[in-house]
């Protein structure tokens, strides 16, 4: 092999390094948008179990006990198959405590 020989498969390796670099990067970036995605859309659901829950106070001048209230009577919709809402109402006056999870068990 010559001189030129090496020059090729040094450029071939170069140029491979690159393109994993590049794939990898790009792979990261994937996974972190997905995740940031994730987080944003259990804070739109916090976001409508809260904003139903503070339209029923408003509006009948009590928090109600439970979602199914909420869902029947307000409207509340949102993907159950991919979130769990945890709705805990102590009293008809004070606001209930609501917590998103994915039906994986993750917190919000």
């Amino acid at each position: 092999m010559d001189k030129r020989d090496y020059g090729f498969f040094r450029n071939l390796a170069l140029t491979i390094l690159v393109f994993a670099a590049v794939f990898v990067g790009i792979c990261a970036l994937i996974n972190r948008v997905g995740s940031a995605s994730d987080s944003t859309e259990k804070e739109l659901v916090r976001d409508a179990v809260r904003s139903a829950a503070i339209t029923c106070y408003a509006v009948e001048g009590a928090y109600p006990m439970g979602l199914d209230y909420l869902k029947e009577n307000y409207g509340l919709r949102y993907n159950e198959d991919a979130y769990q809402v945890v709705y805990d109402a102590f009293a008809s006056n004070v606001m209930p405590s609501i917590l998103v999870l994915d039906q994986g068990g993750d917190g919000e």
